[in-house]
């Protein structure tokens, strides 16, 4: 197999934090004790994290992926996702009777609430995130007649709003701060009485990863991002480690290294989306080792992570 030039020895360099995330280690740790508890099939609605690897696996295991609550027969043990349900995914699931536990991260919750809190005050929401997005759908199901979706500065200038007095914003988890400050800056503009949250609502896991990017990008030749082409997160540290000037690719496994891009490297920085396995970084980590004559691997640890959430009480219980 071929190496980098000359053969030279490779420095692999890790980012610290990395990889999953406490509201995906809850929601696929919610999975595999429905699996034990109630045996399969578990119906979950929608991918429970956007991560092939990890849906297969539990796929293997008993758990059905739909995308629509309708498909799940009635009275059947059921899981909404890691990025949460309209209310009306909700009322449907409980008119078929499904006996329902809810991953849905604690922290796209409190998103929810947000709009719930500003649609009882009669305010308008703008949702700063991606139009398509799983959560952002979740989030609009909460207000749709009070809710407006933007994903770039541009789309700010184009709101129409009833009451420019009574405004409110919200973000979807998974953005790039920097993307967000933009969009941020550009509504206190355009609405100078507009309220945001008490705190930001992108999550700690998703700005620990993208400082611990900007601090790796400094240090190496190439950065590799390990993430599916669906994890919003993941798309954003590639987009965050490019911002840095530094050469950046995403891979969802070993088997998508190319040695050309080896060549003329000497520093090679690893991180992962928070819905990553830590298994497929090891594995790269491997694959790349046998590229090179001979390579070191060390973390760069930026901060300790030891946030952890909750079970369902029926799991808890068991």
């Amino acid at each position: 197999m071929n190496t980098n030039s000359a053969g030279a020895p490779l420095n692999l360099v890790l980012a610290s934090p990395r990889g999953f995330c406490a509201g995906v280690d809850r929601a696929i740790t919610i999975v595999e004790k429905a699996l034990e508890m109630y045996g399969a099939p578990i119906y979950v609605q929608h991918e429970i994290v956007h991560n092939k690897h990890v849906v297969q696996r539990l796929r293997n295991e008993g758990a059905v992926f739909v995308e629509n609550i309708d498909e799940i027969p009635e009275g059947s043990h059921a899981i909404f996702s890691a990025h949460g349900v309209s209310p009306e995914v909700r009322k449907r699931a409980e008119k078929r009777k499904l006996q329902v536990l809810d991953a849905t991260c604690p922290l796209v919750t409190k998103v929810h609430r947000e709009a719930q809190r500003y649609a009882q005050k009669e305010h308008t929401i703008i949702l700063i995130g991606h139009h398509n997005h799983v959560e952002v759908k979740g989030t609009v199901g909460e207000a749709p007649e009070h809710i407006f979706v933007v994903g770039t500065v541009e789309e700010v200038s184009d709101l129409k709003i009833p009451d420019e007095k009574k405004v409110g914003y919200i973000t979807q988890t998974t953005l790039s701060l920097d993307d967000t400050a933009e969009i941020i800056t550009a509504l206190k503009e355009r609405f100078p009485e507009i309220k945001g949250p008490a705190k930001d609502d992108i999550c700690y896991a998703t700005q620990n990863r993208q400082n611990a990017v900007k601090a790796l990008s400094k240090e190496v030749d190439l950065v590799l991002v390990v993430g599916a082409q669906n994890s919003s997160n993941s798309v954003r540290l590639l987009e965050v480690a490019e911002t840095t000037g530094v050469k950046a690719r995403r891979i969802e496994s070993a088997a998508e290294l190319d040695p050309e891009w080896l060549e003329e490297v000497r520093n090679v920085g690893i991180t992962a989306g928070a819905s990553a396995p830590e298994d497929i970084v090891q594995g790269i980590v491997a694959e790349i080792s046998k590229m090179s004559s001979s390579s070191s691997v060390r973390d760069l640890e930026i901060v300790q992570e030891d946030v952890t959430f909750a079970l369902p009480t029926v799991l808890r219980n068991a």
